[in-house]
């Protein structure tokens, strides 16, 4: 990890629409994702690092996330402050259709931390972008989930496997796949905190 600036936080829709488990797939894996999600915001901001919010307005009008729906706003456990940045996309990849890329590189910011929802989708693609963009990306694998997914073939596959496969395509590729106590072990030793 480079220690010439502070590490920037994306937290990824972490919005209240996806608690909505039926809608999206029946069932979630890892439960504690937004608790590790707000561990490691109270540490960036004990810490005055950089943290974006990343907010979904989906536009397909079914969806839980349209702007305006009360699915659309930040689940409580990681409400942004006043003074935090918050980022609104309408597809999946936080770098498209938005100023993050120029906010990141005001800040002369070289390292990301992704957490958030969903795995395979939203995280995943931020991720890669990020790491095709040349920042060094870490994904936090227990701050992270999905949901259960139907397969082109019918086939039916669980949220665990998702979530690890997804991981499995992003380590030593796009990222560096983490838990949230190694991470924050990390930053202390890397910025002597």
């Amino acid at each position: 990890m480079n220690s010439h600036r502070k590490p920037a936080l994306l937290l990824i829709d972490i919005q209240k629409g996806l608690d909505d488990i039926e809608y999206y797939g029946g069932h979630r894996n890892n439960p504690q994702a937004e608790v590790n999600a707000r561990k490691i915001l109270n540490f960036w901001r004990d810490h005055n690092f950089p943290v974006y919010h990343i907010k979904h307005n989906s536009t397909n009008p079914n969806s839980r996330l349209v702007k305006g729906l009360y699915g659309n706003e930040f689940k409580d456990i990681v409400k942004p402050l006043p003074d935090e940045t918050i980022i609104e996309k309408k597809v999946n990849s936080a770098f498209m259709g938005t100023d993050l890329k120029q906010q990141l590189d005001n800040l002369e910011i070289k390292n990301v931390i992704i957490a958030g929802l969903t795995t395979d989708h939203c995280v995943s693609s931020s991720a890669r972008m990020a790491g095709n963009l040349g920042y060094d990306t870490f994904v936090v694998s227990d701050a992270t989930a999905t949901f259960d997914k139907v397969g082109s073939n019918g086939t039916k596959y669980t949220a665990e496997i998702i979530h690890e496969v997804e991981l499995a395509s992003l380590h030593n590729e796009f990222a560096t796949v983490i838990e949230t106590d190694d991470l924050l072990n990390i930053i202390k030793e890397t910025y002597q905190i």
